[in-house]
C-alpha cells in the first residue's frame, strides 16, 4: 500500500492502495464515483472509460500508479443535472440513451476524440467508437447526438 494523489474532476483525492490497482477501483470503491463500469476486466469493452488529460483511457487496466498527476474526468465531472456538458445536453436533445450501463463509455470515448477531431466524418466517429462494446450503438440516435456535439464545436 501507498498514498497516491490523484486529481479527479477538478479535485486532488488521496488514496491509500496497492500501486497496481486498477483505475477503475479507485474511483469506484475509494471515491464513490459509479459513471466508469465494470464490464470485462481486459480493456477491452470501454464501459470503464475515463478521459486522462485528454485521451480516452481504460480505467480497468489502467493501475493507479501509472496515473500520476494527470487530470482524470469521469462521467460525473462533465456536468451536472441542472447543467449539463454540451455532449451530455446532445444526448438528452437527442434521446440517445438506452440501457446505460455504457454510456459513461460512449459519450467519454466521443467526447475526446471530437474535442480533438471536431470535424470528425461520420464514418471516423464511428470507427473512433468501435471499441466500445455496446448493442445499443446500433440506435442512430447516439451517432446524431455525437454529431450535433461537433457540430456545436466547429459553429
Amino acid at each position: 500500500m501507498s498514498i497516491h494523489t490523484l486529481r479527479v474532476n477538478g479535485r486532488s483525492h488521496e488514496v491509500d492502495v496497492d500501486p497496481a490497482t486498477p483505475l477503475l477501483y479507485v474511483l469506484s470503491d475509494d471515491l464513490d464515483l459509479r459513471g466508469p463500469k465494470f464490464g470485462c476486466g481486459l480493456g477491452q469493452c470501454g464501459a470503464c472509460t475515463v478521459v486522462i488529460n485528454g485521451q480516452a483511457t481504460r480505467s480497468c487496466v489502467t493501475p493507479v500508479s501509472a496515473v500520476g498527476p494527470r487530470e482524470i474526468t469521469t462521467l460525473e465531472g462533465l456536468g451536472t443535472s441542472a447543467s449539463p456538458h454540451p455532449i451530455q445536453q446532445a444526448f438528452i436533445a437527442e434521446q440517445a440513451a438506452q440501457c446505460g450501463f455504457c454510456l459513461s463509455g460512449v459519450i467519454l470515448t466521443a467526447k475526446a476524440f471530437i474535442d480533438a477531431n471536431p470535424r470528425a466524418t461520420d464514418e471516423q466517429i464511428q470507427q473512433a467508437l468501435s471499441g466500445i462494446l455496446c448493442r445499443c450503438f446500433g440506435n442512430g440516435r447516439m451517432l446524431k447526438a455525437i454529431r450535433r456535439y461537433a457540430d456545436a464545436r466547429t459553429a
